[in-house]
């Protein structure tokens, strides 16, 4: 898959303000400052496109992109519009308890109700060993019965030896609660890790999709 054109279309405070479910979607979140930004600029080819804040927790809102992608060639060569969407992070951002429990409050109802979300990739910074809340926040997918996979991030901030015990000892902590484990991707936005495998992943979604509704 080549993403030809990615642009931003509207930040919603809630559900039921975001665009019509008329396309595929899919939502990335992680804990504060786990380079979520970064890695949507790094896809969509667009340095600008999410913005990059040296605060934690200043994303707030639903933000939607609208993507323009294409796979294939030739005659086989497929177009697809989809939505990428960016989500606040959760952790220890500096907000007030009645701000995280509002904004907690809109997550919850965007996962459960939004019809079209085929996906959540959730952020786990591989720089650290299993954090609980990342664990906590997977378990709550769960219950909720959302799909999500794993996107492993700052591979480029750590030796590769630290990096692979971390995913190892990460998805080692999750067998002890899930009876199967997650797709997971390895990514850097700086050198560009993880890209071709993530964006691959996404197509193979949307074709599926489009073989379920035909």
């Amino acid at each position: 898959m080549q993403i030809q054109k990615a642009e931003y279309l509207i930040s919603s405070p809630g559900y039921e303000k975001c665009p019509a479910p008329k396309m595929p979607e899919y939502a990335f979140i992680g804990r504060s400052n786990v380079g979520k930004s970064s890695l949507i600029n790094m896809l969509c080819n667009n340095e600008k496109l999410a913005k990059i804040s040296a605060t934690p927790g200043k994303t707030q809102l639903i933000n939607h992109f609208l993507v323009q992608s294409i796979s294939g060639s030739g005659s086989s060569l497929v177009k697809e519009n989809w939505y990428l969407v960016d989500l606040p992070g959760y952790g220890f951002a500096k907000v007030s308890l009645s701000s995280r429990r509002k904004w907690e409050q809109m997550i919850e109802n965007y996962f459960r109700r939004r019809e079209n979300l085929s996906m959540v990739f959730v952020l786990i910074d591989s720089r650290h060993s299993p954090q609980k809340i990342d664990l906590e926040f997977l378990s709550t997918l769960g219950k909720w019965k959302v799909p999500f996979s794993l996107v492993f991030t700052k591979t480029d901030k750590e030796n590769q030896r630290t990096v692979s015990r971390n995913v190892k000892d990460f998805l080692e902590k999750m067998k002890l609660s899930w009876q199967f484990l997650p797709p997971h991707f390895i990514t850097s936005a700086v050198k560009k890790t993880g890209k071709d495998k993530l964006l691959g992943y996404i197509d193979e979604l949307n074709k599926s999709l489009s073989e379920e509704t035909e």
